[in-house]
Parts: structure tokens; C-alpha cells; sequence
């Protein structure tokens, strides 16, 4: 079975308690079949910038364990018990790199979490989208490939005529942390 494409998303948090509505809407998610929700993590920073990290499942710790976490091997998060999924993502990107595949390196990787300010929280999900499969496919069939991809701003859909200001200038305060960081 082919994987669709693969989106982290990284969400920030002032407040740390967000986890029961999220995990809501990640389970409805989970139901759907435009995507997969693959692994979703949330993890807290406190003041000093010490994390914490959970699962945002109904897994069981032990469960979560079982069935690693991506999202933690995606950006070098060690959680209790993982140790093997580490070293199994570490023979995979030899194997990869042995066969002339480049793969996230230190000059191109993100740093999700150096990201994350202190004192407050977020919500790392890796979402498989299901419904893009076929469009990649055929794009492959027929000798294309990505050249990059990207979420647009909520002004640039004022630009261009797609929300209203009222709206572009609600979901910029929804956004408010993601583009002062950058």
C-alpha cells in the first residue's frame, strides 16, 4: 500500500491544557478517509525550556510505546521506551543514503522544538493525506515531481480575493505566534 504525502504540523499553545479538545478533532480525523492521522504528540516547555512530552491518543503509555511515535523520530525526541524506533530510523537513513537517497541532514533539518517558546505548549501531528495519493501518482506518472509546497498566509487570501478582511484578519490572530516567530 503507497503512503500519501506526510505533513507535520507543529500548532502552538499559550495554555497548556488543550488536550482534550484536540484530541477530540483527532479522532474525528482518525474516522475520516481524506486523511491518516499517523502520530500526534503534545509537548510542553516550561519557562526554563525543559520539555515534557505525551502522546495526544486514547493509546495507552504502554500502546503509544508499542507502536513508537514518528512524530518523535521525525524530530529527535527521545520518549521512554523508544530506544530501538531511534536506532531503526538511524539504519533506515543509512540504507536510504547507501542508495544515493538524501534525507534530512544538519544543514537542512528543522528544529521543531528549539522552535516552541518557553512557557507554553504544542501539538506536533504527522497527518498522512490520503486524498492526494492519486493526484501525486499521476503527477509521477507522467514525469512530474514537487518542487515545493507550503501553507498560505490569511492575508495573502485577502490578496487574492479568497476570505474578507474580517476574516483573514481573524485567522492572522488565530496564527499570531507562527509568523512573529518567523
Amino acid at each position: 500500500m503507497a503512503v500519501g504525502p506526510v505533513q507535520l504540523l507543529v500548532l502552538g499553545f499559550d495554555n497548556p491544557d488543550f488536550h482534550a479538545e484536540v484530541t477530540r478533532e483527532l479522532e474525528r480525523l482518525r474516522a475520516s478517509d481524506a486523511v491518516r492521522v499517523v502520530d500526534a504528540l503534545a509537548v510542553h516547555k516550561d519557562a526554563d525550556g525543559e520539555i515534557e512530552v505525551q502522546h495526544l491518543s486514547g493509546l495507552t503509555k504502554e500502546e503509544a510505546i508499542e507502536l513508537g511515535s514518528k512524530v518523535a523520530a521525525l524530530v529527535g525526541l527521545g520518549i521512554e521506551g523508544e530506544e530501538d524506533l531511534h536506532a531503526a530510523a538511524e539504519i533506515g537513513a543509512e540504507h536510504a543514503a547507501a542508495r544515493g537517497i538524501e534525507v534530512l541532514d544538519d544543514e537542512i533539518e528543522w528544529d521543531v522544538i528549539e522552535e516552541i517558546p518557553n512557557g507554553s505548549a504544542a501539538a506536533l501531528i504527522l497527518l498522512e493525506h490520503r486524498w492526494a495519493a492519486p493526484l501525486r501518482d499521476a503527477v509521477a506518472r507522467t514525469g512530474g515531481y514537487r518542487i515545493a509546497d507550503g501553507m498560505i498566509s490569511p492575508y495573502d487570501l485577502l490578496a487574492i480575493g479568497l476570505a474578507s478582511a474580517e476574516e483573514a484578519k481573524q485567522l492572522q490572530q488565530q496564527e499570531k505566534r507562527t509568523t512573529a516567530a518567523r
